[in-house]
């Protein structure tokens, strides 16, 4: 447009007749010149070359496993459970290394039900990828773990609690992120305590994960001061209970499954897949709080939790996964955010060196539980206080107070030192 022309070129003639090219040693009047010209577009100043960008990249590895179908219809199965933690984080851990350099990359490899989850892992692992977000059960974790090619690799495991892989099955590439059915047990049987309910009903299923949480309560009753005073095995076939008549026959089987016990104050239960567990709130035979796998759970993270500033992580998370938040988000969440903490904090990419600082003195994630999140040197169990609630809302957060420990409270919660089985045996 000719217009356009006089506009840019108008206001640089006026500024030339009021301010004319500088002689020769005229300093001051080259000096203000300059701005005038670079401000019009006129002048350039050559650039500084930008530091090259670190480019992190972190590979999510699951499967779509059989999972038990939820016991209600009121509770629906996301399918993608655990991965949206970790985008969160990683746009999160993006946020601030944006200003050192830094970017963080999500890679989801996600297989089918029927596919090798660890093939693919061996031939992401022999790509170069070093540093994995597990979310894979145990048999999987392990042989994953175990491949020649994970040597020197970080597994950061999201989603298991068995205490056999924090134990005798350690491995120095893997750290465990969710608590452990030993912690989960102790943070339950703490409680317990503290309320001086000291006789427990121990009603554990008949798959080998029942028997296993059924060990950590057996446990936390030694520990203490719990006293189990029945323990019956039970094999609930939930046949028929969609059927008209389904909650007869749960009204009726509950009370049975419950009945002609000793005196006891609570009913601890042991259900890992969920198959009976929240029947039998308001269908003991006698009135009894039920604790456990059902009623009142201890869990890393809760719908219900708003303290120490959840209640924004819950909202972000919210907003991007139109969600709430379940725990085997958070393992997401911890996994990827512990990862950037490491990059950021001690500006080191190599795995070798990123295992050192996870388990030296200076790591410590802030991950909305009101302390600093750490390692145990021993078998690379993450320490974190427990939440205890129920289906809607927190009831308590474990340890709880009079339970102490010389170096960290977290510690009074599943396997000490002293009690390990696990071989690493790195002091703290």
């Amino acid at each position: 447009m000719p217009g356009a022309s006089f506009c840019a070129v108008a206001p640089l003639s006026r500024l030339l007749r009021r301010h004319p090219p500088p002689l020769r040693g005229e300093g001051r009047h080259r000096v203000r010149l300059a701005p005038i010209l670079i401000a019009l577009g006129l002048l350039t100043v050559p650039a500084q070359a930008q530091p090259a960008e670190t480019v992190i990249r972190v590979v999510y590895l699951g499967k779509r496993y059989v999972e038990p179908l939820p016991i209600s219809l009121v509770e629906t199965v996301a399918s993608d459970r655990g991965v949206q933690g970790a985008r969160l984080a990683i746009s999160e851990n993006n946020r601030t290394g944006t200003f050192l350099g830094i970017r963080f990359e999500l890679f989801e490899m996600i297989v089918g039900e029927d596919e090798d989850v660890v093939a693919k892992g061996r031939d992401l692992l022999a790509g170069g990828d070093r540093l994995i977000l597990a979310d894979l059960e145990p048999k999987d974790q392990l042989a994953l773990a175990d491949l020649p090619e994970a040597k020197g690799a970080l597994l950061m495991d999201l989603r298991t609690s068995d205490d056999a892989l924090r134990g005798k099955e350690c491995r120095a590439n893997v750290f465990h992120l969710l608590p452990s059915l030993a912690m989960r047990a102790d943070a339950i049987g703490q409680y317990l305590a503290w309320k001086r309910w000291k006789r427990w009903f121990l009603l554990a299923g008949t798959t080998p994960a029942d028997r296993a949480y059924a060990a950590g309560v057996k446990r936390a009753a030694a520990r203490f001061g719990g006293r189990i005073v029945a323990e019956r095995a039970y094999d609930y076939d939930p046949g028929s209970r969609r059927v008209d008549t389904g909650h007869q026959q749960i009204q009726t089987q509950m009370p049975m499954a419950t009945r002609n016990v000793a005196d006891h104050d609570v009913v601890f239960v042991a259900d890992e897949n969920g198959s009976f567990g929240d029947y039998l709130p308001y269908n003991t035979a006698e009135p009894r709080p039920v604790v456990g796998t059902a009623g009142l759970t201890a869990v890393a993270w809760h719908r219900g939790f708003e303290e120490y500033s959840a209640a924004q992580m819950q909202h972000r998370f919210e907003l991007q996964a139109k969600r709430v938040m379940t725990e085997r988000d958070y393992g997401g969440w911890l996994g990827a955010r512990i990862l950037g903490e490491v990059v950021v904090r001690a500006r080191v990419t190599e795995p070798g060196a990123m295992r050192d600082f996870l388990l030296s003195d200076k790591f410590g994630v802030a991950a909305f539980k009101g302390e600093a999140l750490t390692f145990r040197p021993w078998d690379q169990q993450l320490r974190q206080p427990i939440l205890l609630a129920g289906p809607r809302m927190l009831v308590s957060i474990s340890p709880q107070d009079g339970f102490l420990h010389p170096k960290y409270l977290t510690d009074s919660l599943g396997y000490d030192e002293p009690e390990t089985e696990c071989r690493l045996r790195r002091r703290s």
